[in-house]
């Protein structure tokens, strides 16, 4: 099933980067996400998971023992979908090589390791919804719509968040500061200072290839996001194109003196330019 969608587009010469998996944790209270995989290993994946605990872990951040899961592991995106996605995404991934997958065990610093607390952030921003279309819309834009608020979970990178690691809804999608502490997130708002002057054939162009309109691509991190991008239909390339560029104009989230700033510190290190040598951050799906 491949139902993703843009997460990150990168302008020209902007420091500006994808998603750290480290996702609401603060970078100082990470020391290691370890990152399992979702094959279908009985040991180490989720091979004994029923399709009542994949659809709670995606709709509710809660695991199969009733543990909450680290909302590095997306879930407040992930409820979005449908019920009917979520029982196909299980049958998909239950047909995936069995490969056992050791990882070693979370570093957090106080109080991020204790999973009980979780709970209370699940009560502020896990509410289980399907995404509801808008009745103002037309069918595009509510496809678009659906696509990254949900399976594409593209608000959870570009979005600057608050001191308890909530989207801030005001500057949705204005880019974010990454939790790295490296590049900054970019801006895909149809502003200045995002791609306001991209078109919709533009961005869906770039959700096929990976070329920008000023010849440019995206970066390495984005590389296999993009690739998935590619498998959907063009008709979801373009419902996911039209919903980006139906949002509120926003100026950048991130003061451009501390883009500058960050600028300075990976001159030279070869991450500004297109599909650079920065490695992947190590991070977390659950």
């Amino acid at each position: 099933m491949s139902r993703g969608a843009a997460q990150e587009v990168r302008r020209p010469q902007d420091q500006r980067e994808g998603c750290s998996r480290r996702g609401t944790l603060p970078q100082d209270a990470v020391r290691r996400l370890s990152r399992p995989k979702h094959f279908s290993d009985k040991e180490t994946g989720i091979g004994n998971w029923t399709t009542v605990d994949f659809v709670n872990a995606m709709k509710h951040g809660i695991g199969p023992g009733g543990e909450h899961l680290y909302p590095a592991f997306p879930y407040s995106s992930y409820q979005r979908m449908t019920y009917e996605d979520l029982i196909d995404l299980k049958a998909y991934l239950d047909t995936l090589p069995a490969v056992k997958n050791e990882v070693p065990p979370h570093e957090l610093s106080f109080p991020f390791n204790i999973r009980r607390g979780l709970g209370l952030w699940q009560i502020l921003y896990v509410d289980g919804k399907s995404f509801t279309p808008d009745a103002k819309a037309n069918a595009e834009l509510n496809r678009g719509a659906y696509l990254v608020m949900g399976p594409g979970h593209c608000a959870e990178c570009h979005s600057s968040r608050n001191i308890l690691g909530g989207i801030v809804q005001g500057t949705a999608f204005a880019g974010a500061k990454n939790p790295e502490g490296k590049v900054t997130v970019a801006n895909i708002t149809p502003s200045d200072d995002g791609i306001g002057d991209w078109s919709e054939g533009d961005i869906a162009y770039l959700l096929e290839t990976g070329n920008t309109p000023d010849f440019d691509v995206i970066g390495e991190n984005m590389g296999p996001v993009q690739e998935n991008m590619a498998k959907l239909t063009p008709e979801d390339r373009k419902a996911i194109a039209a919903y980006i560029k139906s949002l509120p104009p926003r100026p950048d989230a991130v003061p451009k003196s501390e883009q500058k700033k960050k600028e300075e510190k990976t001159s030279g290190s070869g991450s500004d330019q297109p599909g650079g040598s920065e490695k992947e951050p190590e991070g977390s799906d659950y």
